[in-house]
């Protein structure tokens, strides 16, 4: 009799087991898996990202969705892996976003990549800081100076790479043409291994605040005539400035150029997860605004406006809720 009985316990309790075992299963087949590709870990776009999935990662959304954003090499890796289907989203430069729709170079091994545009964030603008001691006064001075380019792959060396060409360098035409991440250039201009760094980036900016915290050093503007022309050929730049007062002995604005940093997926991309997106990220917007100094003047209304081409349109964001992106280019809808 006891053994009729434990047989029939341990059948109740392996019944139960796999009941359980069937449902957690059930579960995370439900569960929808989703990447951004972001930068730096010093970088904005990483704090975008990480913020973005914290929110979507708290929805409550059934199935849920699960949300990781891993450090990348920035903009140019993040849309090559978007073509490849390898990341859902990425934070991408407004300006790659037209070279890859394009199939311009660095996206022309590729051809013309389909993306869409979710929303845009922070201005980013080139920033070229030099030691004072360097002898640099102005852009022309760099040449045959010991210049960090920037990592291969990220936004910053390909908008860097656009300014020599207009300058008509190369890299030989640097006293030496760095690679150094955005979290080395600092360390590296102080232990004056660099007479300067270039970085596309979001202000303020850490890096740019360690670098100038560091060593004596400034901020050099981006101008002159080979600028101008190239903003007269390049509409997806603008000519942008560094506002005063963001670090120390920047008292006057500085003058650039740059674009919007932007969220972008593909077609590929569940309507519904695009939706649960933006949702989260607009449901908490203040929130968000308080996560990065860069964040601090983003607007609802810009965010689904300034700096993108062929925005998602999705039925599930233009039909459920007034949350998604609009151009003058693509219909949409406005923010809540």
């Amino acid at each position: 009799m006891n053994h009729q009985i434990r047989n029939g316990l341990f059948g109740i309790t392996l019944a139960g087991v796999l009941a359980s075992a069937l449902a957690s299963t059930s579960v995370l087949a439900q569960e929808r898996f989703v990447t951004i590709g972001t930068g730096g870990q010093t970088g904005v776009y990483y704090t975008a990202g990480q913020s973005v999935c914290r929110f979507l990662n708290r929805a409550e959304v059934k199935p849920a969705i699960k949300c990781n954003a891993p450090s990348t090499a920035g903009s140019v890796t993040n849309i090559v892996s978007l073509h490849k289907g390898e990341y859902d989203f990425g934070f991408i430069q407004s300006d790659h976003q037209h070279k890859a729709l394009q199939g311009l170079a660095p996206f022309d091994k590729e051809g013309a990549v389909e993306l869409r545009a979710v929303f845009s964030l922070q201005s980013e603008i080139l920033t070229v800081v030099v030691r004072n001691d360097s002898g640099i006064t102005d852009l022309a001075g760099l040449e045959g100076k010991r210049v960090n380019i920037g990592v291969p792959g990220s936004g910053s060396r390909d908008t860097f790479e656009e300014v020599m060409q207009a300058k008509g360098w190369t890299n030989a035409s640097f006293a030496l043409a760095a690679e150094l991440k955005p979290a080395e250039m600092a360390s590296a201009l102080g232990d004056n291994n660099l007479d300067a760094i270039t970085y596309v980036v979001g202000h303020p900016s850490g890096a740019i605040q360690e670098a100038l915290t560091n060593v004596k050093a400034r901020i050099i503007p981006v101008q002159g005539a080979e600028i101008d022309s190239l903003l007269a050929k390049a509409d997806y730049y603008s000519a942008v400035e560094i506002p005063a007062g963001l670090y120390p002995g920047v008292e006057g604005a500085i003058p650039s150029i740059g674009g919007k940093a932007v969220l972008a997926t593909t077609s590929k991309t569940d309507p519904e997860v695009v939706y649960q997106l933006v949702k989260s990220v607009f449901d908490n917007l203040d929130r968000f605004k308080r996560l990065h100094p860069a964040f601090a003047d983003l607007k609802a209304e810009d965010m689904i406006r300034v700096g993108l081409r062929h925005c998602t349109r999705a039925p599930s964001v233009i039909t459920r809720r007034k949350v998604g992106c609009r151009t003058t280019r693509s219909a949409g809808v406005t923010a809540r």
